[in-house]
């Protein structure tokens, strides 16, 4: 298990509008060591308020892993790539993993691999 810190693991959800907006982000993040792994869901459908209306949108789904240590530094990135004026960036924190995943995520990330 692992100890409360900036190392912490931690799972972030992001939604992009095309497959190729968020495979440009995903490649991004884990070619700067921001995030260990990235999956690229398949298109899903969000239903959410934007400036007074409620709106539903063809969206593709990113699922991030990284530590609470990089977050900044990857909500950042994303935000100067990202296509939308307000991007979903949202992490959740990993409150139980397998030892090896974590020591290869964290070792990834300090580009032990």
């Amino acid at each position: 298990m692992q100890e409360a810190s900036d190392d912490v693991a931690v799972v972030v959800l992001m939604t992009a509008g095309s497959r190729e907006e968020a495979a440009r982000l995903a490649e991004m993040l884990v070619g700067a060591r921001l995030a260990a792994c990235v999956q690229i869901l398949p298109e899903i459908e969000s239903v959410y308020h934007w400036k007074g209306e409620v709106r539903r949108d063809p969206e593709v789904l990113l699922l991030a892993k990284t530590t609470q240590a990089r977050f900044s530094l990857l909500e950042r990135e994303v935000r100067a790539l990202h296509s939308y004026e307000t991007p979903e960036i949202v992490a959740l924190p990993i409150n139980a993993a397998s030892a090896p995943y974590l020591e290869w995520l964290t070792g990834t990330l300090k580009g032990d691999d």
